[in-house]
């Protein structure tokens, strides 16, 4: 049984244009009303992708191309598409895509499946034209060098419309990247060299802002945190978690009282994603912080803010890549291969994203974090079973960034009961050979496991941000 917390979300700002051949008009005063009518259900359709649609209208020639471009680009937009209702000039869309200042999808839907040949006349004929400027505009982009992307079917056509869908939510998620805060805490794990990253390239390959923040930051807060507001996470936490006989009550108290430092954080830096860390020495109160995140991590990460420990931040990004996608993202690492069931076992201790838990997920008392300071509260559990999608975010010698992903499927079977979150990923192919593939793809030892089928998804993402995606597949 799933978490039931809310999600953040930011509704990504969609362009629209839709444009035709004003040659045509007055040959055949039927058709451009009809395609407008279909403009009208395209701008429908879209905003039922819980976007934000700015139509500037329809354009019947360049003049009327380049005042369009003005527009879009002053609406700032995460995605511009254009809809070629019948053939037109590359000349109306061109500078749409060179001065839109967002990245451009062509879609091509004419009215219905086919046409009715014993009766279409040549005006009936040319409201099912969209698909003949198509090679134009690919080849005009190509040459002033516009990334070319298209969809083509018929109006009502929802494989057309859910082709649509993956570029509007990875428009989305490009937005969130693009204008996202993200706090990281702390300092590197000693000796952690994949971990490290250059924070500059985080705006220069995704866009955003990183917030560098002090535990003392953290810290603060927790200290002018109410017992009423304690009280309240206390609550929320025997809602949604199963305690194990193991959780000690002031153990539990404090992870509660750190929480409420954690959204008050949040909340006073508008971050949309966290990573931190930090060692400690002797039981003082910044090893008191570490160890109590993990409860207010893991809630906090299920709302929407992903926080991953070690100071991982690119694998927050990914993890937020992965919820903003509607699949969860929860922080994950190798830990162990069973050739007998011929799967591989991966999990973390510390925080989890709850919402996509298999089962309620188990809060379990530890005497001891391994290979980290302090004592407290971990969280168990394992992903939903079934489909399955890993997504890191590796750093190349030359400082890129680049997504790296696989997909598989978690299935059920025995688990460790050690507070970690922990799940058994079925590749297809020997386990010892898929973990040789995957970190041959250079993909740092952490990265977010994720619900559901998300390669088309991501690459669609990959294709609007520029990013590489290495897809693995032992």
């Amino acid at each position: 049984m799933s978490a039931r917390i809310p999600a953040v979300s930011r509704k990504p700002r969609i362009g629209l244009v839709a444009g035709g051949l004003g040659a045509y008009w007055p040959q055949f005063p039927e058709l451009l009303p009809q395609l407008r009518h279909s403009a009208a259900r395209v701008a429908e359709r879209m905003r039922m992708f819980d976007a934000d649609v700015v139509d500037v209208g329809f354009i019947s020639d360049a003049e009327e191309g380049s005042v369009a471009a003005g527009k879009l680009r002053a609406a700032d937009c995460d995605l511009i598409v254009g809809f070629l209702t019948t053939y037109m000039t590359a000349t109306m869309l061109v500078p749409i895509a060179r001065r839109g200042g967002a990245p451009v999808l062509l879609i091509n839907l004419q009215p219905t499946e086919s046409m009715d040949h014993a009766s279409f006349d040549t005006g009936a004929w040319l409201a099912y034209c969209g698909a003949c400027p198509l090679p134009e505009m690919a080849n005009a982009f190509e040459r002033t060098g516009v990334p070319f992307r298209s969809v083509s079917g018929y109006l009502e056509d929802e494989r057309a419309w859910a082709r649509i869908g993956q570029w509007i939510r990875a428009a989305g998620v490009r937005s969130v990247l693009r204008e996202g805060r993200h706090g990281l805490m702390g300092h590197l794990y000693p000796g952690m060299y994949d971990v490290s990253t250059d924070l500059t390239m985080v705006p220069a390959s995704l866009g955003g802002h990183v917030e560098v923040l002090e535990f003392d930051d953290l810290r603060t807060r927790v200290d002018k945190a109410g017992d009423d507001e304690v009280e309240a996470k206390l609550a929320e936490t025997r809602e949604v978690f199963e305690l194990a006989d193991s959780v000690v009550p002031e153990d539990l108290a404090w992870a509660a009282r750190v929480s409420v430092g954690l959204d008050r954080l949040v909340a006073d830096f508008d971050l949309d994603s966290l990573a931190y860390y930090h060692r400690g020495l002797d039981g003082e109160i910044h090893e008191k912080l570490g160890a109590g995140m993990i409860l207010g991590a893991s809630l906090l990460t299920a709302r929407g803010v992903p926080a991953a420990g070690e100071y991982e931040l690119r694998t927050s990004l990914a993890m937020l890549i992965c919820d903003r996608l509607g699949a969860g993202g929860s922080f994950t690492e190798l830990q162990a291969l069973n050739f007998r069931d011929g799967v591989v076992e991966m999990g973390h201790d510390g925080p989890g994203h709850l919402a996509i838990s298999e089962r309620r997920p188990l809060l379990r008392g530890l005497g001891v974090y391994h290979g980290k300071r302090g004592w407290g509260v971990s969280v168990e559990f394992d992903v939903r079973h079934g489909p399955v999608t890993l997504v890191g975010l590796g750093q190349t010698r030359d400082g890129r960034y680049r997504l790296v992903a696989a997909e598989g499927e978690v299935v059920g079977g025995p688990l460790l009961r050690i507070g970690n979150t922990t799940s058994r990923v079925d590749f297809g192919v020997d386990p010892g050979e898929w973990t040789d593939a995957w970190s041959a793809s250079g993909v740092g030892h952490h990265w977010a496991l994720a619900t559901g089928s998300l390669l088309p998804q991501l690459r669609a993402l990959a294709d609007l941000t520029g990013l590489d995606l290495v897809e693995v597949a032992a």
